[in-house]
């Protein structure tokens, strides 16, 4: 098996899935050192400090609700199989495994001489206890609904784990890559109340330190790490909660690797100083942002209001405005490129007369001439809310909210921190409309987001979508094991989605990573820059933090 720390599933933003054949980096800034730096020698050692906007919520991987903690957990924890850098899956603890002609059996085998961190040695018994752990009632778990489809589990000896579907699931296989938790330390405890919540124990390439709430989260190496111990130190993420502060603690050297604004990218960092110290990439985003509706809320309830707000936004102007051109339009869940995109679905180009008239078929009319409708008595007003920390959003709100102003839409953009955001507005379904985004992962099933058993308390379909023929298509797409049978019934999954507006789609962003220049052995892939995160290093006359 190739020795890749490859791309799991998990994590609040990494919910909707489908498959990025076509991704690949399209930019990176050019290096004048390069040849120095393919000569230098790897070296153990230094530390690298990354920024995230957002603290992380829980460190268990069944837990870990939101990108935040998904992203420390990926580097604690491992799962059977991953995507490889080219998007194809591949073995982690598992070194193999037997696929029945039918796709309704698994069989597992697994790595011998795995260790947990804390010396325990990992067996099927493990595998087989996370299973059990994610179908428990009592696990307060969204990811839960793939694992419900086994109907038999078994773990024969200590490096076999087996699995038996009733029917086939098109995601089965990449559904166990998953990570696996250590039964030991779990076993017979109540997982909500675990200390692993925020001290966790893992198989991965790096071992948790400490956490200091809102202030920054510490991983060191793994050395007995079954792939080879990565050649960083230690990884040190520190919670900065705004982005314009984030890059200046980046411009001044408190931090090695963040994600850049479009601003950032594009203006802020193409003097000689910085290109010296950093390097850019430029990649399409494994996500998409968009406006929700809560359809529970009255004024969202006819088709015909959202589809007259989708026509009121200007894409282009957001794409160019927010984005400033780094950047696609997106119309529906699936990314442009990728294998199940319909690219022949409803649009909604922006035309505000055309909303004037949809809201008025819909009974909102200006009865006052105050230039604001109404409709029995009362205003078309509502609150859009988002996260602190993400600009984009912020921007995008700010566009919308005066463009739907200018059809006579009252609009109030409220940010809120995120665990707060989280907890109170978007969990409870405590909001009238969001702007939030998805990531997008690698198989098409979207089950999780979209089907109408999942508009409960903290489930992911918050803004209570339901409809019957969307329901028989994600049930017929997860059974359905043929790509091309497959494409058909999510092409026409996409033209509901297109015509019911339970979203409008917004755009799907560019990726924009930096790193320091001194940490070698990046490799720019379909998969993105952290696909091989273990192999990167720093020579040791470039080390900046000693042991």
């Amino acid at each position: 098996m190739k020795s890749l720390f490859g791309l799991r599933l998990g994590g609040w933003l990494v919910f909707v899935l489908l498959v990025l054949l076509s991704v690949g980096c399209r930019q990176h800034e050019a290096d004048p050192s390069v040849s120095e730096r393919l000569s230098a020698r790897p070296e153990a050692g230094d530390t690298i400090i990354m920024g995230t906007i957002g603290d992380a919520s829980n460190l268990l991987p069944m837990l870990a609700s939101d990108a935040s903690s998904s992203e420390v957990a990926g580097l604690v924890y491992n799962g059977l199989v991953r995507y490889d850098k080219n998007l194809q899956i591949e073995g982690e603890l598992a070194e193999s495994w037997e696929l029945s002609d039918d796709g309704c059996e698994i069989i597992f085998h697994l790595r011998h001489g795995v260790s947990w961190h804390d010396g325990v040695p990992f067996t099927s018994a493990d595998v087989l206890f996370t299973y059990q752990l994610m179908i428990d009632p009592k696990t307060p778990t969204a990811y839960a609904e793939r694992y419900k489809q086994v109907s038999a589990a078994s773990a024969p000896d200590p490096y076999t784990f087996c699995v038996h579907y009733d029917k086939p699931l098109a995601s089965a296989l990449i559904s166990w890559s998953l990570g696996i938790c250590p039964k030991h330390l779990l076993e017979g405890q109540d997982v909500t109340a675990s200390p692993l919540n925020r001290s966790p124990v893992g198989t991965g390439p790096f071992r948790f330190v400490t956490w200091q709430p809102g202030e920054k989260i510490v991983l060191e190496r793994n050395p007995d790490y079954f792939e080879g111990a990565p050649w960083i130190q230690r990884v040190v993420y520190r919670i900065i909660p705004d982005l314009t502060t984030m890059f200046l603690e980046l411009q001044s050297g408190g931090l090695d690797q963040m994600g850049l604004t479009p601003l950032q990218y594009a203006r802020q960092t193409d003097g000689p100083a910085f290109r010296r110290r950093f390097s850019k990439y430029r990649y399409p985003a494994f996500a998409y942002t968009y406006l929700g509706y809560n359809l529970h809320k009255p004024m969202f309830q006819d088709k015909r209001v959202r589809q007259a707000i989708s026509h009121a936004i200007n894409q282009q102007e957001l794409i160019d405005g927010v984005l400033l051109g780094l950047g696609q339009p997106a119309t529906g869940p699936y990314k442009p490129g990728s294998w199940p995109y319909n690219g022949q679905v409803k649009r909604y180009d922006y035309n505000p007369q055309r909303a004037r008239e949809l809201l008025a078929q819909a009974g909102w009319q200006d009865a006052d001439g105050d230039g604001w409708l109404e409709r029995e008595g009362k205003p078309f007003s509502f609150t859009i809310v988002t996260n602190q920390g993400n600009d984009q959003r912020i921007k995008a709100g700010e566009i919308i909210q005066r463009r739907l102003q200018e059809v006579g839409i009252k609009v109030q953009l409220r940010v809120i921190e995120w665990a707060s955001f989280l907890k109170e507005f978007i969990h409870p379904g405590n909001f009238e409309a969001t702007l939030l985004g998805w990531t997008v992962p690698m198989d098409p099933d979207g089950y999780n987001v979209w089907h109408s058993s999942k508009t409960g308390k903290g489930q992911l379909n918050f803004i209570s979508f339901k409809n019957e023929r969307v329901d028989e298509l994600l049930e017929l797409g997860r059974r359905t094991l043929g790509r091309a049978q497959r494409k058909k019934i999510y092409a026409e999954f996409q033209q509901i989605l297109a015509e019911e507006v339970p979203y409008t789609f917004l755009f799907v962003p560019d990726s924009l990573p930096v790193v320091a220049r001194r940490f070698h052995g990046i490799e720019e892939a379909p998969a993105g820059i952290m696909h091989n995160f273990i192999h990167w290093y720093v020579p040791k006359d470039q080390q900046k933090f000693l042991r």
